[in-house]
């Protein structure tokens, strides 16, 4: 019986997909856990893995179409079955239909999809399981019913059990890589005398489309206010220079917003409220007892451009040299292949560093859920007045850096976020206290 594999839902608000490019063609044989297609969502260009083995009979959508979530875009024809056979299964089948179509029509599961049999959990609840990544979890001493799948509607995947047993590839703090180091700016080459710009419309990818949607609703429906304060980086900065020298034979290069990624959390446990949510059942706040830091990640323009937001879990039960790894990891993933669901999700706070980019100064817009967002600039050098023992004044010359929080009116009040504020100011000026 041929095998149909539909758009994923590989994401919590994910509608819609677009096969971005297929790495397979018609008539290659495929095993579970292989690479068949780069999937674009609304929050990144992701992966799509076959959960089965079997022979491409069909490719149901070209590059570039966007499809509704649940609908066919591969025919796989099983062990000792035609292609052809299986692929006039896909043309005996209605026309999928695209995500520009409307109606409800367009998130129900093909009538030509094949269900994977379910194990059984422990709980007498059915668990639903790639046939590889059942092998794997036999093999290993894995109880199905306590991985949380990623797959087309919760299936457990090859690489979730990859990650229950220890077995994934994430670089170690060791062998992280850094990145390069800063050199000065190219001079911008000057336009040709005459030349004119191109008049034209760019059609948005998904992506663009969600983020354009997302933060019109977060400005719209959130009262937004900011409140800055700056903090002085000298000793920080000593502090990272030390660290870093004593850590390069390690491969490690800790960055300041490692720093500040720690900062934020340890902050949290001082103030609550800023790790929260706004709850419009009731209504209520909700206040979160794990502390995940969401760090805006830009992606190259070939990869669709825009921001996703990868979520550092535990950020405040983490050292400084697992969020630098953590990080690193996460930044040249959805670079590289795209981020996993789970890495896109469950942040309860956002920062959005532009520092590297020589910004001094600006705001953000919250990521809901999130109650708030911090917007960093860089450290600039500057002239300080300070006062020695007997009360001379003496001028030095410091770095300082610009932080703004844009937070939910509804949740936090001006008060609350100047005191979160001075919190991560005290932290940074007083950094030891950020290495225990």
């Amino acid at each position: 019986m041929p095998i149909s594999i539909t758009m994923p839902r590989l994401s919590d608000t994910m509608e819609q997909g677009t096969v971005v490019k297929w790495h397979v063609n018609t008539g290659d044989a495929v095993s579970a856990g292989d690479v068949i297609a780069d999937i674009e969502t609304d929050k990144a260009t992701m992966e799509l893995e076959s959960f089965d083995d079997g022979t491409v009979a069909a490719l149901a959508v070209d590059e570039g179409q966007s499809i509704a979530v649940g609908l066919p875009i591969i025919v796989l024809a099983e062990d000792g079955e035609s292609v052809e056979d299986a692929a006039k299964s896909m043309s005996a089948s209605p026309a999928p239909a695209t995500a520009q179509q409307n109606g409800s029509e367009l998130n129900a599961p093909s009538a030509t999809a094949v269900a994977e049999p379910p194990a059984e959990s422990t709980t007498g609840d059915r668990v639903f399981v790639s046939p590889l990544a059942r092998k794997i979890a036999a093999e290993n001493n894995i109880n199905l019913a306590t991985i949380v799948g990623t797959g087309p509607s919760g299936r457990i995947t090859k690489k979730d059990v990859e990650n229950a047993i220890g077995t994934s590839t994430a670089p170690s703090p060791a062998t992280a890589a850094s990145p390069a180091p800063a050199s000065a700016p190219a001079p911008l080459p000057m336009p040709v005398p005459g030349a004119t710009l191109e008049s034209k419309t760019v059609p948005l990818n998904t992506m663009r489309s969600v983020i354009a949607k997302r933060l019109v609703e977060s400005k719209t429906t959130i009262p937004h206010y900011q409140v800055t304060i700056s903090a002085r980086m000298d000793a920080l900065n000593a502090l990272r220079t030390e660290l870093n020298e004593q850590l390069a034979p390690q491969g490690v290069k800790l960055s300041v917003n490692d720093f500040l990624v720690r900062a934020c959390a340890l902050a949290m446990h001082q103030h609550p409220f800023i790790n929260s949510s706004w709850n419009p059942q009731g209504p209520a706040i909700d206040l979160h007892a794990q502390v995940n830091i969401g760090v805006a990640v830009s992606l190259p323009p070939e990869k669709g451009g825009g921001l996703v937001v990868a979520t550092i879990n535990h950020a405040d039960q983490s050292g400084l040299r697992q969020i630098s790894a953590e990080t690193k990891r996460l930044a040249s993933k959805a670079r590289d292949k795209g981020l996993s669901p789970q890495e896109l999700s469950g942040s309860t706070f956002t920062i959005s560093n532009l520092g590297m980019f020589g910004v001094d100064h600006f705001t953000a817009i919250i990521n809901p859920p999130n109650a708030a967002i911090l917007a960093v600039g860089k450290a600039i050098d500057k002239p300080f007045v300070e006062y020695d023992e007997n009360g001379d004044a003496e001028l030095i010359i410091g770095s300082e850096m610009s932080m703004t929080i844009s937070s939910d009116h509804r949740i936090i009040d001006g008060t609350m976020a100047a005191a979160y504020l001075n919190s991560v100011k005290q932290l940074l000026e007083s950094p030891a206290a950020l290495l225990v």
